[in-house]
């Protein structure tokens, strides 16, 4: 089945270079210009992924992607960006972006990313083969519904990114096992980010502020110095 790519971007040379590119390699492409198009189009064609320029008109694309999101539209995410500050990378990806590339880039190497997410299997659908999705996993106080995208701690639900609740997800299947960074890179977010360990880091900060009651003192996550972190029953 052919797949469907949507193109988000406001430079028409960039949509044409990638239009062109993505239809020699056999993708059905489909574009808009700005951000309140974009979601348009995800809504009225149901690509099977978008790439999303960062700087657009209207809704750029951080809102377009956090609006996605909350509207639980898990359209996998390419997104592009024309800064090379990592405070862009990061919280793209933690408002539910799949992968990033910076501009000026190789349209090969676009296509190439795009093969690569579409192939990626979520870290909530390999729940599967570890126990039903009908089924709780629960540390603690910490409860979580794979099945219905929730988690609470204790009665109170949480307020949980994509990629956070997949972070969650991940670390508490391997509950007592020490995982490093570079695993949560892989396994996670399915990608090798050379030298960008520190979106982990900041993943990992921001679900111990949602679930511990002192972030600072961590009874579940806990850090393992030089290695990476380990999710464990609270003692």
């Amino acid at each position: 089945m052919v797949k469907k790519v949507l193109v988000v971007d406001d430079e028409p040379a960039i949509i044409t270079l990638l239009q062109y590119n993505l239809q020699q390699s056999g993708f059905d492409v489909s574009s808009a210009m700005d951000g309140e198009a974009g979601i348009k189009m995800v809504m009225e064609e149901n690509p099977d992924i978008m790439i999303l320029d960062l700087m657009l008109p209207k809704l750029d694309g951080i809102e377009v992607c956090k609006k996605l999101r909350e509207d639980k539209i898990m359209i996998p995410i390419l997104m592009l960006t024309a800064k090379g500050d990592e405070f862009d990378k990061i919280l793209g990806l933690e408002l539910g972006a799949d992968d990033y590339m910076t501009k000026p880039f190789s349209p090969r190497e676009v296509v190439a990313r795009v093969k690569a997410i579409l192939r990626r299997k979520p870290v909530i659908d390999t729940i599967e083969n570890k126990q039903s999705k009908e089924e709780k996993i629960q540390v603690g106080d910490l409860k979580i519904f794979p099945e219905r995208f929730e988690a609470y701690i204790g009665e109170e639900r949480l307020d949980l990114t994509p990629k956070e609740f997949e972070l969650l997800v991940y670390l508490s299947l391997h509950k007592g096992l020490v995982i490093t960074r570079d695993q949560l890179l892989n396994d996670v977010w399915n990608y090798e980010y050379a030298n960008d360990t520190r979106i982990v880091d900041v993943h990992i900060s921001h679900l111990r502020e949602k679930i511990e009651r002192n972030s600072k003192k961590p009874v579940y996550i806990k850090t393992i110095r030089g290695v990476g972190y380990k999710l464990e029953e609270p003692k």
